[in-house]
């Protein structure tokens, strides 16, 4: 089982670069474990929070509602 918190941290920082391996470079893991935490949220949710192409990552409106409840937990 995936921290939650990490996972959210994943999240917030992939959002914010666009790429699940900056984010992963960033917070020192490996982009298939950052994918690992993005994809754990996901199913948990039951929603997709990003449109991912080989490029990019862009949030969906689920994502990006998700993305302010983060923000705020994260810096309570």
């Amino acid at each position: 089982m995936l921290d939650r918190v990490t996972s959210m941290r994943v999240f917030v920082r992939a959002a914010s670069a666009g790429s699940l391996s900056a984010a992963a470079r960033h917070l020192g893991m490996s982009p298939a474990m950052a994918t690992k935490h993005v994809d754990a949220i996901e199913q948990r949710l039951g929603v997709k929070l990003f449109h991912r192409t080989t490029r990019k990552l862009t949030l969906t409106e689920a994502g990006s509602i998700y993305l302010d409840d983060c923000q705020r937990i994260l810096a309570d």
